[in-house]
């Protein structure tokens, strides 16, 4: 019976971080009704994000109660996948910015559409 009452978790805990989650969703929708803009306002969404699913990974999920070996098991490889996207954007901006510097590109080019490339000719072959 021991192990069994041991098992049982409080459900004021639940509660508790059902109205956190709560709290943290209402904070994400102000950064929209405030019109935070920017670099501010992803992180702000980034941040409250995590949060959420943080709790929602402890507690609902019960990690916080298992062992460090299943945890990190679980945790482990989502975590080396966000590094390694991290460093894969820090990447990807070095040879954009290298492209600008080296090669001359120009940064405000746009890209150009079939009907600058062709001209009408593409429209009027598809009008026959």
């Amino acid at each position: 019976m021991a192990s069994a009452e041991g098992q049982q978790h409080p459900l004021g805990i639940y509660y508790k971080i059902w109205i956190l989650l709560f709290v943290l969703s209402a904070f994400s929708y102000a950064v929209d009704y405030f019109d935070v803009q920017g670099g501010m306002r992803w992180t702000l969404v980034i941040i409250f994000m995590f949060l959420k699913a943080g709790f929602i990974v402890a507690i609902f999920m019960h990690a916080v109660w298992e062992r460090m070996a299943l945890v990190l098991t679980i945790l482990g490889p989502p975590v080396v996948l966000l590094l390694l996207i991290g460093f894969m954007a820090v990447e990807g901006q070095y040879t954009e910015e290298t492209r600008f510097v080296y090669r001359g590109h120009d940064r405000d080019a746009v890209a150009l559409g079939p009907s600058d490339i062709h001209g009408d000719e593409h429209g009027a072959e598809e009008a026959h």
